[in-house]
Parts: structure tokens; sequence; C-alpha cells
């Protein structure tokens, strides 16, 4: 049985004067259709291109299953490994990216600012609590309310991780898969069907994307680009490219100690491994 919404984990973990961004959700939505969120989750360092591209991807694919996406959000992770720029860093180059994309997509500070992990399951009830609890849902044309169905947007490698034993915490699987799904980008090299496969009493909330035009341009390409004083024009946005070279990112290893977890409350159990608090930095 799936783990029910952590409204009390969220309502503790969102600091003072956290204001949820919204400034460019859609506000109504056709009442034939479910209103739909797209969160991506990673550590962003850098974005992509290609992780901004999966927002219309998702979106298209969204619409030929009936839903209508009404917004869309990068939650960049606090998460620590060498090589990641520090997280105020990765939140400064996804504002830029968010700022000069489409125009429903929106940056969430929540997750890069907790000092601690936080699970990506925890992300997900973060969403559905401002948009579903706290807004009310998405409001329809006919005047009726909506709850909006919150989705993981992520590449393949996800489901590879969501299907390898150990590698989450069984309880957060059930959680993400049961209450919320995924919309899966495919990938070159990842062998979607054998982990769907793994995932077969959740497969009616798997989504898998088909990229149309292929793209495997990934954050750790980029970054090893950098070190290599090589080009990485037209793989991520302009804007960006000016942030890391103002800052002289990724030219040397940062390497900072990793996140504390939180206490243990309740049903909540944090996991030390970097994969449960999203989708792989790709």
């Amino acid at each position: 049985m799936a783990s029910s919404f952590d409204y009390d984990f969220v309502k503790d973990a969102t600091p003072a004067g956290y204001e949820f961004p919204s400034h460019r959700l859609k506000r109504t939505c056709d009442p034939n259709r479910q209103p739909l969120i797209l969160v991506a989750c990673g550590s962003f360092s850098p974005i992509t291109f290609l992780h901004l591209r999966m927002f219309p991807m998702g979106r298209d694919h969204a619409w030929n299953e009936g839903f209508e996406v009404v917004g869309g959000y990068l939650s960049c992770s606090s998460y620590r490994k060498k090589g990641l720029a520090p997280a105020y860093h990765r939140i400064q180059m996804c504002e830029i990216a968010a700022k000069n994309a489409s125009s429903w997509l929106m940056f969430d500070p929540w997750e890069a600012q907790r000092p601690v992990f936080t699970p990506t399951a925890r992300v997900l009830d973060h969403f559905d609590y401002e948009i579903n609890h706290v807004m009310g849902g998405i409001e329809c044309t006919d005047g009726t309310r909506k709850r909006a169905k919150i989705v993981l947007l992520a590449g393949a490698d996800l489901i590879q991780t969501l299907s390898t034993p150990g590698v989450w915490d069984a309880r957060d699987v059930d959680h993400i898969l049961s209450h919320y799904g995924t919309f899966v980008l495919e990938r070159n090299g990842t062998e979607l069907d054998s982990a769907i496969a793994n995932l077969k009493q959740w497969e009616h909330n798997i989504h898998v994307v088909r990229q149309v035009v292929s793209n495997d341009v990934s954050s750790t390409k980029v970054r090893l680009l950098i070190k290599r004083d090589m080009s990485i024009d037209y793989l991520i946005p302009d804007s960006v490219i000016d942030y890391i070279y103002e800052n002289n990112l990724y030219k040397v290893d940062f390497d900072l100690p990793p996140l504390p977890e939180p206490e243990p409350k309740g049903k909540e159990r944090a996991t030390s491994n970097g994969a449960i608090s999203g989708p792989s930095d790709g």
C-alpha cells in the first residue's frame, strides 16, 4: 500500500517567508482534461537544453494522453558530490534558465535551500501541498475546480534506478509511482522495457516520452568540455554559459562534504544513497 501524503513534513520543512512560485501557473483549464504539473528534480550542474527540452516534450505527450499541462517546475537538489557546483550556483543557473525559457516553466528553490537531504517523494508532496491544498487545485473554465496531477519528469536513467533494489527506499518508490507517476524521457543506451518490467505494478502510472529528435547532451559531458577548455555553445543556454564563466565554475572540482540527513520523524526515513534525492545529474 502506498504511503500517505506527508503534509506535516512539508509544513515543518518550509521556512518562514517562503513564497511558492506560481506566477506562470495557468489559472484555468479545460474541464474535459485533467490539469497536470511537470516537476523535474536533479542537481542541474549545469542545466542543459535537454533538461529544458523535456518540458515541451512532456507537454505534447500529456496532451495526447488527455491531460493539460498547467505548469512546469525545476526543483534543484542541494545534493553534494565532487564535481558539482555548490547549490547556490545551481540555484542561480536554474533561475536564469527558467526565466528565459517557456512562459509556463518556473524554478522552485524550496528543495535546494533546505540544509539537509530531501527525498524526492517529499519534494513531490511539497508541490502537491502547495497546488492542491493551499491553492485548492486548478479552476476549470466551467467554474469547477480540479485536483492537479503532479508528475515527476525525468530521464530514462531514473527508471533504471527505481527498478534496482536497494537504490531507493521501497516506500518512496511506491509513494512516487502510486500517488504521482512519472513521465520518462527515453535515452540512448537505456533499456527502458526491462526496467519498466520490474515496476509492473505501477506501469499504468509510468509514461514513456519518445524522443523524435535524439539529444544525449548531459551535465557530465558539459562539465568535461569545460575542463578541457572546449566550447559548450548550443548545449546549454547562453545566459548560463555567461554565468559559468563569470564565476569560473567547473574548471576545478568542488569537493563539498555530503549533506546531513534529517532526523527520522514518524514514517519518514531518509537514506544515504544519493539517487533517492532525485534523478541523476545527467
